[in-house]
């Protein structure tokens, strides 16, 4: 599920700081997301603050007009295949990285949003802990981050929708856990997070423990019934 994408540069700074963010370190389906945004200096988009602050109809609207306005930006991704053998946070840090690399310019400075720089990135950097609402490329980061990683979410859903993967984005909702114990996982899902490892491991015991998974499945058996 790995993909990126980058836009064309428009020659506007000679120095040019890109802001990183990333969405989709809690679900327990789908990919993780970061974004890389260049802002010509000085400049700020109105509307734009941390992503998680906004509405999807606001983000969405703010969406084009980042990509339209923006020096440069791109898209890293990480699958949950990588998030299972990284952990997240290293799988969120790879997604950054394959985000700056596949900039149409090398920025002379990234501004990160947490506590941690990106490994493997020969480039000066900065982390900045709510980093998404003191910098502007890294709020705009953040509105890139979540809209594109909802847009996958919404494409999932299609492909699973017993899940409500569109509603909430792969977190572990009471429908969510709910199909999950009814029909196991998916390949969206990521098999190291509980409740989705719990499930496995109830999976490989069913025929000396009793436990189904499927239409006869007993939550309390398998152990799901504290987290549905």
């Amino acid at each position: 599920m790995r993909q990126e994408k980058q836009a064309p540069v428009k020659n506007i700074l000679l120095v040019w700081v890109a802001g990183v963010d990333e969405a989709g370190r809690g679900p327990i389906a789908g990919p993780g997301v970061a974004a890389c945004v260049v802002l010509p200096r000085g400049y700020t988009i109105a509307g734009v603050a941390d992503s998680k602050q906004l509405s999807a109809a606001q983000r969405e609207r703010l969406f084009a007009r980042i990509q339209r306005e923006a020096v440069a930006w791109a898209i890293g991704i990480a699958s949950p295949r990588e998030i299972e053998q990284l952990n997240i946070l290293q799988a969120s840090l790879l997604a950054m990285r394959r985000a700056v690399l596949h900039l149409s310019l090398t920025p002379q400075r990234v501004l990160i949003d947490g506590q941690f720089c990106i490994p493997r990135l020969n480039l000066p950097q900065r982390a900045i802990v709510g980093g998404d609402t003191q910098e502007a490329c890294i709020a705009a980061a953040s509105v890139l981050a979540k809209v594109t990683r909802d847009r996958i979410m919404a494409e999932l859903d299609r492909l699973y929708p017993q899940y409500g993967f569109a509603q909430r984005k792969g977190y572990p909702t009471p429908l969510h856990l709910e199909g999950l114990l009814q029909y196991g996982a998916c390949p969206a899902h990521r098999r190291t997070y509980a409740p989705v490892a719990q499930l496995s491991l109830c999976t490989a015991r069913a025929e000396t423990d009793g436990c189904f998974v499927g239409e006869d499945a007993d939550a309390t058996r398998c152990g799901l019934d504290t987290l549905v």
